[in-house]
C-alpha cells in the first residue's frame, strides 16, 4: 500500500482525467509509476555501461537481438 500526497493542482488534473475517461485515479497513478520506473531502470543501465566503459550497442544490433527486424 502506498499513500501519495499531491499538490491541489495535480490532484485536480488527475480528478479531471479520471472523470473524463471513467477510469479510477489509481489506474493513472499505477501507470505513471510503472513508466517512471522503466525509464529510471533504463537510465541506470546506461549509466553503468558508461561507467564500465563498455562499447555502445548500435541500434541495428539491438533491433536484431530483439527480433524486431521483421
Amino acid at each position: 500500500m502506498l499513500t501519495v500526497r499531491l499538490s491541489p493542482r495535480l490532484e485536480a488534473r488527475l480528478n479531471r482525467l479520471a472523470k473524463r475517461t471513467g477510469r479510477p485515479k489509481a489506474f493513472y497513478a499505477k501507470k505513471a509509476i510503472a513508466e517512471f520506473l522503466d525509464e529510471q531502470e533504463d537510465y541506470l543501465i546506461a549509466v553503468a555501461r558508461l561507467e564500465d566503459n563498455l562499447p555502445p550497442i548500435p541500434l541495428a544490433e539491438v533491433v536484431k537481438q530483439l527480433g524486431l527486424d521483421g
